[in-house]
């Protein structure tokens, strides 16, 4: 969730901000965003505690969160569990 409201951010609410001068979208889905952003590091750290991630891995999942698509690419080969 966190991914698709960066997104939402950059591209739908961004756009309409600065281009047609309706800031309302990008206050609401800036504030879940923001929800979401600290949700997504609290569960960055929980789980690399719990699973003992080193500080590659966590630095990764990290970075992610910032980086446009990279929630996306951060489930995909930080978050699945290993295959046995």
């Amino acid at each position: 969730m966190e991914g698709v409201s960066f997104l939402v951010i950059l591209f739908v609410t961004m756009p309409l901000k600065y281009l047609l001068q309706m800031p309302g979208p990008n206050y609401f889905f800036g504030m879940a965003h923001g929800l979401l952003f600290v949700l997504y590091v609290v569960a960055v750290m929980l789980v690399k505690m719990e699973q003992d991630w080193g500080i590659k891995k966590t630095s990764l999942a990290l970075l992610a969160s910032v980086i446009p698509f990279g929630t996306f690419w951060a489930d995909h080969k930080l978050f699945k569990p290993a295959a046995n």
